[in-house]
């Protein structure tokens, strides 16, 4: 289903013309929007969204060259369409390169006037189509899925607007599941690098020998299995910007290169002794105390200020007060959308319980809560009863017995590996084989848990067939 257009945004001072505007547009099935001033008009497009303007080019008060020029500056991508009694192909021209994108003479023919509006409608779907497939894959162009109005939230989407048109290194901090992988989308979709590519890495998910590699790339022949040359991620993101999550589990050594490509943008592959340069812009999220790792000695102090030019928290969702129930409304509208189902709205009692959890998994988890509670909920409003027992979960211990350590008679790395395998194979079971539940109970991010369970030869849900176990975990 395709989202209604906004309205048209129609200046003009005859109110005869705004009439006659209004009844064309509106027999086409265009909503309309009319004002006699371009000041008004400047006001209405500061409060109000429209997918272009129609506007005379002599007004009272400021002239519609002067309004082309305002709304040019402070809306680039609005479509403006000026009309006057008083044409001439020198008035055309300096129409144009004010930034009209077409401009008409009185009188016009209404097929003339339908047409151009029928472009701009054309550009403004596809505009928002591709908006929508760049979400898909994690990258936003605006900022409508950053979804909350508490004070830290709207702060951050001021911060968000100011430093994205900027080269500047950003550093997002943040629980797990606070969504800093959005906000880095955001900081590229809004930035000058938006149409180059974006490159993202989680440092948590690959293990240490490779992820020099996939950084940087690597010869063929630079250690067993590098049967070809591979260009690192680095060099894909040339021009554009690469997004380095979890960084604050990348090993010393390697935080060493990453500080010297960050000094120059240069680099050498796995295995060559050739020096290659790149442009990108870098961004980095770690949902670790960085000051701790610091301390720890497990973070280097030069690359933290190298990364830290510009810094961005994002709030637990606890702290987040009522947004809890406006993300809680935002999941539901999309589940509803992608689940087929009409569910209006919550509960009181839901929005009561939902206030009331702690949310250790922050967004994350409100998402995975409010996904189920829509395929369980069997009303037209989710109820209280849908939603997960919170306190029940909070009590659920591991069940998981530390190692004696007057009894050890293993390796220490062997003993930790066993303790680490039944801590995850317990969490398991008690979430079902649910990746994402069992992520969010162990704090840690999806790639991270796939990347332990297949070191620690952990397969998925023992009592399913394969095909069943792809299902499940396609699900997550």
């Amino acid at each position: 289903m395709s989202t209604p257009l906004p309205p048209v945004l129609v200046v003009d001072d005859e109110r005869n013309m705004r009439l006659s505007l209004r009844t064309l547009l509106g027999d086409e099935g265009y909503a309309v929007r009319d004002v006699e001033s371009a000041e008004e008009g400047l006001r209405l497009l500061a409060d109000e969204g429209f997918f272009m303007v129609i506007t005379d080019a002599r007004l009272g008060g400021m002239t519609g060259y002067e309004f082309l020029a305002r709304a040019r500056q402070n809306w680039p991508d609005l479509p403006v369409l000026m009309i006057t009694a008083y044409a001439t192909p020198k008035l055309a021209v300096e129409a144009i390169r004010a930034g009209a994108m077409d401009y008409l003479a009185k009188p016009f023919a209404p097929e003339e006037l339908l047409h151009a509006v029928a472009r701009c409608a054309e550009r403004h779907r596809l505009l928002q189509e591709n908006a929508r497939l760049r979400t898909a894959t994690g990258v936003v162009a605006n900022l409508s899925q950053i979804v909350g109005e508490c004070p830290a939230m709207r702060t951050l989407r001021r911060m968000i607007q100011t430093v994205a048109p900027t080269d500047a290194r950003v550093l997002i901090l943040g629980e797990s599941g606070t969504g800093k992988e959005l906000v880095a989308g955001a900081l590229h979709g809004l930035s000058r690098r938006r149409e180059a590519p974006y490159v993202r890495i989680n440092c948590a998910a690959i293990p240490e020998a490779l992820l020099e590699s996939e950084l940087f790339g690597h010869e063929k022949g630079a250690f067993t299995g590098a049967l070809k040359q591979k260009p690192g991620r680095v060099e894909e993101a040339d021009g554009g910007t690469i997004f380095l999550d979890e960084i604050a589990d990348m090993s010393r050594p390697l935080q060493a290169k990453l500080l010297r490509f960050l000094e120059d943008g240069t680099f050498t592959r796995v295995g060559d002794t050739q020096e290659r340069r790149v442009d990108v812009r870098l961004l980095a999220a770690t949902n670790r105390d960085i000051i701790q790792a610091i301390r720890a000695q497990e973070f280097r102090e030069d690359l933290f200020h190298r990364l830290n030019v510009v810094q961005l928290q994002l709030p637990p969702l606890r702290e987040r007060g009522e947004d809890i129930s406006r993300l809680a409304d935002h999941f539901l509208g999309q589940f509803n959308l992608s689940l087929k189902r009409h569910v209006r709205g919550l509960s009181p009692a839901a929005r009561q319980k939902l206030r009331l959890h702690h949310w250790p998994g922050n967004v994350r988890e409100l998402r995975n809560v409010i996904e189920r509670a829509l395929i369980l909920e069997t009303t037209d409003e989710l109820q209280a009863t849908s939603l997960p027992d919170f306190e029940l979960e909070a009590r659920q211990p591991l069940g998981i017995a530390a190692p004696d350590p007057t009894a050890v008679e293993e390796p220490l790395d062997a003993l930790l590996a066993n303790y680490e395998r039944r801590i995850i194979l317990s969490v398991l079971e008690q979430c079902q084989y649910n990746l994402g539940r069992v992520a969010d109970r162990l704090q840690l991010s999806r790639h991270a848990l796939r990347y332990r369970m297949q070191r620690l030869n952990i397969a998925g849900d023992p009592g399913a067939d394969a095909g069943a176990g792809e299902t499940a975990e396609g699900k997550d």
